[in-house]
C-alpha cells in the first residue's frame, strides 16, 4: 500500500501507543506525515511547538516520517500534501465508533480519501494522552508512557 498518510491528532502529548502505531505503519506507506491540528477552541496542556519539538525527537531517525501542523479540516490538509490515507488507532470498540463517525464523513467529503485503522498493541489499550497529562498535573512521572527518552517539560 504505498503512498502518503497522514497520522492527525493533538499529541498533547505523545504517547507510546502514538508511537507504535506510527512505527508500525511506516513500511505499508511511502511517507506518514504526523500532522498536529491546531484547534483554537481546545485548551492544550503543551503549546503547539513543543508537541512538535517532541514529535520530532521520537521520528528524528525515520526519513519516511515528516511532522507538521495544520489547521482546519483535515480532509483539506490532506488534499493539499496529496496524501490518499488518514491512519488511525483504535484502543476500543468506543475509539471504533467514533473514528468510523468521522471516517464516513471524510468519505463523504473526500471520496479519494481512505481511512486506514491500526490496533493498538494490548499493552497500550488504556493509555492514551489524558492520563499522562493527569500524570504530569499531579507530580507524577509518565516516563513509562511516553516514548524513550522524552522529556516532557
Amino acid at each position: 500500500m504505498a503512498g502518503i498518510a497522514v497520522f492527525p491528532g493533538s499529541f498533547d502529548p505523545i504517547t507510546k501507543g502514538h508511537e507504535d502505531i506510527i512505527k508500525r505503519a511506516i513500511p505499508l506507506f511511502d511517507k506518514i506525515i504526523v500532522a498536529v491540528g491546531q484547534n483554537q477552541d481546545k485548551r492544550t496542556f503543551f503549546p503547539l511547538e513543543k508537541r512538535i519539538e517532541f514529535l520530532k525527537f521520537v521520528f528524528r531517525d525515520y526519513p519516511s516520517v515528516e511532522i507538521d501542523q495544520y489547521s482546519g479540516l483535515t480532509v483539506d490538509y490532506c488534499k493539499s500534501k496529496g496524501a490518499q490515507y488518514i491512519l488511525r488507532g483504535l484502543r476500543t470498540s468506543a475509539d471504533f465508533e467514533f473514528e468510523r463517525s468521522i471516517a464516513q464523513v471524510n468519505k463523504k467529503l473526500d471520496h479519494e480519501l481512505e481511512t486506514i485503522f491500526l490496533l493498538t498493541l494490548p499493552e497500550y489499550t488504556a493509555l492514551n494522552s489524558s492520563v499522562v497529562r493527569d500524570i504530569l498535573r499531579n507530580g507524577g512521572n509518565p516516563a513509562q508512557f511516553v516514548p524513550e527518552g522524552l522529556i516532557l517539560k
